[in-house]
């Protein structure tokens, strides 16, 4: 079991240094350089050197109950870095505040919501085969340091500029609404669906934005980080646009990854002998919400 985890982690962890170093050597030719090195390569020092900090005392601890936190923490901690190294080439442009604003305000929300979940529910069933080997629980840190870099490259790549500043724009408009749109979407989701598990405490919700599709939260999820990639369009050159694989990625995470697949599944072996639940399912869109008639 022991060689089995080993082999396991080492491909996970050799496929994303592959990926991570691969799109930072294409993104970074515009980068602050601060002692030679890129902004965008020591954003991604910074990304996985917390995550694997954190691995240590949870490992030793077997607790997830932190894991939420610090994904919090580390988006916060790119935010400052990246401005701090913006601003040595220049003052701190309109654009760089703007989406790290907006990246703070989903960072906090969001980490906040779930460190307080899990603290509730006592928790995360995700990780009940991975806490137990140290090895093997090195796996989900590793992956939210890859979660984190993506979902911000082109935050990342934004606030590191060494260029000239381009003005806001129609992109950054349009972003803006889309952000505004699914930051309001995930919220009012995550709200409904944490009341409907208190007054309820069981059973499947199916009211409120959960009548539109069945993961009204991830739409949300996915709709914001649409928005913030807008806000590169006008100011990312060449190589650059590869940063904008966030909404992609993003979309692909969780409909195809660690998302919908699981709570489907989940649902699917609680429910799926009850007609309501297969009515639900059947009749409800997974993502993209159904206006009803």
């Amino acid at each position: 079991m022991v060689g089995k985890d080993i082999r396991v982690t080492s491909f996970i962890l050799l496929f994303v240094i592959t990926v991570v170093s691969l799109i930072v050597t294409a993104v970074d030719n515009n980068s602050v350089k601060i002692y030679g090195y890129s902004s965008v390569l020591l954003c991604s020092v910074l990304i996985f050197g917390i995550q694997w900090i954190a691995w240590v005392p949870a490992s030793i601890m077997k607790t997830e109950r932190f894991y939420d936190l610090i994904g919090g923490i580390t988006y916060l901690a790119v935010i400052i870095f990246t401005l701090w190294t913006g601003s040595l080439n220049d003052q701190i442009n309109d654009r760089q505040i703007v989406i790290s604003i907006l990246v703070v305000i989903w960072s906090l929300r969001l980490s906040s919501f779930l460190y307080l979940r899990i603290h509730r529910t006592g928790k995360d069933g995700r990780f009940d085969e991975l806490k137990t080997s140290p090895i093997r629980f090195l796996i989900p840190w590793t992956l939210q340091g890859l979660w984190v870099f993506l979902t911000l490259n082109v935050v990342i790549v934004v606030n590191s500029q060494s260029g000239v500043e381009i003005p806001l724009g129609i992109w950054d408009l349009i972003g803006l609404i889309l952000w505004v749109t699914g930051f309001a979407i995930e919220v009012i989701a995550d709200n409904q669906k944490s009341r409907f598990n208190i007054e309820r405490n069981n059973g499947w919700i199916d009211t409120g934005l959960w009548a539109y599709c069945r993961h009204p939260n991830y739409f949300g999820e996915i709709l914001l980080w649409l928005g913030i990639s807008f806000f590169g369009i006008s100011c990312l050159n060449g190589l650059e646009l590869i940063s904008l694989i966030s909404p992609i990625f993003v979309y692909l995470l969780l409909t195809k990854v660690s998302g919908i697949p699981i709570l489907d599944t989940r649902a699917l072996t609680k429910w799926g002998d009850n007609r309501e639940y297969l009515e639900y399912r059947d009749n409800t869109p997974a993502l993209i919400p159904k206006l009803k008639t």
